[in-house]
């Protein structure tokens, strides 16, 4: 499964803990070329969109637990707040936000002001998202 988001939000939440990106470092590129060369091998994965995700939490995971085999639980929904031992080293870098939360939240709009390096970086991970995101999951309204 390939997760992505607008390269506009990923830039600008990254370069609020680090001081320079490129778009290597947001990894559009990366999942371009994984997703070419699984869908050469014939095991394209399904694509979701984050803000689609957010939109409907449920119907995306029940998608995917069918994708995978694996039975659907409402406990996917909700957790406890505070770190969790599965978290990685990463987590304290860019956690905050999830240990503070129980469950899935709507998406909120954004106000994102890129400039300098950081919006060339966004536009040039413009075309691998738009291609992705064509080929994303799509929830029946």
């Amino acid at each position: 499964m390939l997760l992505i988001r607008d390269p506009r939000e990923v830039v600008a939440s990254y370069v609020k803990s680090r001081t320079t990106v490129t778009a290597q470092d947001i990894g559009l590129p990366q999942q371009v070329a994984l997703y070419d060369e699984l869908s050469a091998a014939g095991q394209a994965p399904p694509i979701i969109d984050s803000g689609d995700f957010l939109r409907a939490p449920e119907a995306h995971l029940r998608a995917l637990c069918l994708w995978l085999g694996i039975e659907f639980s409402p406990r996917m929904l909700r957790w406890p707040k505070g770190p969790r031992a599965s978290d990685g080293i990463w987590a304290p870098h860019w956690y905050a936000h999830v240990w503070e939360s129980t469950g899935f939240e709507q998406p909120s709009p954004r106000d994102i002001d890129l400039s300098g390096p950081a919006a060339r970086v966004a536009e040039e991970c413009r075309p691998h998202y738009e291609r992705l995101h064509a080929l994303r999951m799509q929830m029946a309204a």
